[in-house]
């Protein structure tokens, strides 16, 4: 079953429309910004997107609309920022002076006070989601733990204590140690020949529910005692998605669906399958950028969403912080990053969900401030250096 909530369901008919002049002052309740009509579901995933054809004008927004999802808006300049600088570096992301990015938006004290869309941007259409699925799993523990399904100490114990389909018999020596929080710290230490992997994804019927992560613990080189080095890799993420199959009612889609998405007006979005046959953790989400500002909000405000605490506060603190610092000073907690970022003279705190192609969630708490980004980049693009250098001094003011 693949994973997907859209609001309308008949055939895609793609529209390029957007304002006739360069930005907006202000617009109206029921939004001008660009958008893909009579969306279906069958038309959100990452090779469809690739077909988006590039909108004909750029939609820059100082003074977003309110849409009825949930998000605070305000005004560029009135609620903060350089509307100035940051009206002319929009202008220089639509020349294409930073790379293929597909959309800017800029949240300031919990209001939405710029929007703006480029090239595939469009404000309803789920944008393929790499990394960051990895930092949304992170908060689905999170989600259980509040709710009581797990609990903070928990974190410290073995993967294979909630995977009760796991025959132990085979597991590589040392498998048995491997706690949940190393697992979402990137730190497991599993290890598997190339080879072997291809092999084993030319069986798939065997990589089936905790068949995956039986697959992982098995063929894997055996598991040197903690501390062990770090490696970004994506058994990590799916033995966290297990963990959260296993410990919560029902399945983990409608657990994600119900406690998490649901309980932040996330409706339009998918998720793609894992060969498991769960979620897919290490990539495979599709989130609007305005949804992927609630992630960020969920953060910035230690996990409350509208008053409500999702996920507890002692989790989202742990999970954003710098567990893992790798020799170029950029940190790693639980599937998000850490790292001071330069500007001018000074350096901002700032917490990061990252994904290929240059999908930001950028958070500098000292500010309040958020920035989202989206983009079709091979590679990561420029914008992690290059939006706190542009972005930020507009609101030291």
């Amino acid at each position: 079953m693949k994973f997907v909530k859209i609001l309308r369901r008949t055939t895609a008919v793609l529209l390029l429309a957007c304002l006739p002049t360069a930005y907006a002052e202000e617009a109206p309740a029921s939004g001008l910004a660009p958008e893909v009509t009579d969306l279906n579901s069958l038309d959100v995933s990452f090779q469809l997107e690739k077909d988006l054809p590039y909108l004909k004008k750029p939609f820059i927004n100082l003074s977003p609309g309110v849409r009825k999802d949930g998000i605070p808006v305000g005004r560029m300049g009135a609620d903060g920022g350089d509307k100035d600088a940051v009206l002319a570096f929009a202008e220089e992301i639509a020349a294409g002076d930073h790379g293929k990015v597909d959309s800017l938006l800029l949240c300031k004290d919990g209001k939405l006070i710029f929007e703006s869309y480029y090239r595939r941007g469009r404000v309803n259409y789920p944008h393929y989601q790499m990394s960051i699925t990895k930092s949304y799993t992170s908060m689905a523990v999170g989600r259980a733990i509040q709710l009581g399904h797990l609990t903070m100490e928990d974190l410290e114990k073995p993967v294979v204590d909630f995977l009760k389909e796991i025959d132990r018999n085979q597991l590589v020596e040392g498998a048995e140690q491997i706690t949940l929080a190393e697992a979402m710290n990137m730190h497991s230490g599993i290890r598997i020949n190339k080879l072997k992997a291809a092999g084993l994804m030319r069986a798939p019927e065997v990589l089936k529910a905790q068949g995956q992560i039986q697959a992982y613990l098995t063929h894997s080189q055996p598991i040197p005692p903690s501390p062990r080095d770090y490696k970004y890799q994506g058994s990590d993420p799916s033995m966290t998605m297990q963990v959260v199959e296993a410990t919560t009612p029902g399945t983990s889609w409608k657990f994600l669906e119900k406690e998490l998405l649901g309980k932040m007006g996330i409706r339009n979005f998918a998720w793609q399958k894992d060969v498991s046959g769960l979620p897919k953790s290490a990539a495979g989400s599709s989130m609007r950028s305005r949804d992927m500002l609630k992630w960020g909000l969920l953060v910035m405000n230690d996990g409350q969403w509208k008053n409500k605490q999702l996920v507890p506060a002692e989790f989202v603190e742990l999970a954003t912080s710098r567990i893992h610092t790798n020799p170029q000073g950029t940190s790693y907690g639980f599937f998000w990053w850490r790292h001071d970022a330069p500007v001018g003279d000074q350096t901002f705190d700032c917490i990061s969900g990252r994904g290929a192609g240059g999908q930001f969630i950028l958070m500098f708490p000292e500010l309040n401030l958020i920035a989202i980004v989206t983009a079709h980049n091979k590679g990561m693009g420029k914008m992690l250096k290059t939006l706190p250098e542009r972005v930020v001094p507009g609101f030291l003011k």
